[in-house]
């Protein structure tokens, strides 16, 4: 299973990327815009640091403009994935970069019919977005599964992020379903590493560690 950090933050990155358990990357224009930064540069910047899919958002929502964010984008760094929202404008978008031989990681998929068609449309990534699905009574986790499910019966090359994930129970049950990816926020990946027996038992070996050079 691969872990895409999301988030925009340089600081954020870099100590992620220490921990060396980061594989990717995943921006959005609200995350871009909280850093307050020029959006290619933060791009730039990212890529240099985690050397893994980066996906990078159009602003744009009309097709020809998508088409070409998506090429400059692309320009970027080889790892860029351009980012694309499912729209039916966006689908056309997908499958024209596609093309050109340019990865789209497809994004706000809610449905498993949503994930057939960006997979039809060549996106190399689908984001469903388990957390907001969450928020209206739906079990986001499975639906993630779901898309997974239908990519696995018509081998489709594309792979599934599982995306809104708000804690860590969400990212145990997307390594539990088999989810290719889990993009999460640095809080979630902190919070993963924290298990009150492990401070415990550390605490523990030093204090009988200390008693034993007295």
């Amino acid at each position: 299973m691969q872990l895409f950090l999301d988030t925009a933050n340089i600081e954020e990155i870099k100590a992620a990327a220490r921990l060396g358990v980061i594989d990717g990357v995943t921006t959005n224009p609200s995350l871009i815009a909280k850093e307050k930064k020029d959006h290619k540069e933060t791009i730039r910047a990212i890529c240099d640091i985690v050397d893994g899919p980066i996906s990078a958002e159009v602003i744009a929502l009309d097709a020809e403009g998508m088409i070409t964010e998506g090429r400059e984008l692309a320009k970027i760094h080889e790892n860029v994935v351009v980012k694309i929202p499912f729209t039916p404008d966006g689908l056309i978008a997908t499958n024209a970069l596609h093309e050109e031989d340019i990865s789209v990681n497809m994004t706000l998929i809610f449905s498993p019919n949503q994930a057939l068609l960006a997979c039809k449309a060549g996106a190399r990534y689908i984001s469903p977005f388990a957390g907001r699905l969450e928020d209206i009574g739906h079990d986001g986790i499975e639906v993630c599964s779901q898309c997974q499910d239908i990519i696995g019966t018509y081998d489709y090359l594309t792979e599934v992020i599982a995306a809104s994930i708000r804690s860590t129970a969400h990212v145990f049950r997307c390594a539990q379903e088999g989810i290719d990816i889990a993009t999460i926020p640095s809080s979630v990946l902190m919070q993963m590493m924290k298990h009150p027996l492990t401070d415990s038992g550390i605490e523990k070996f030093m204090a009988d560690w200390k008693k034993s050079q007295n």
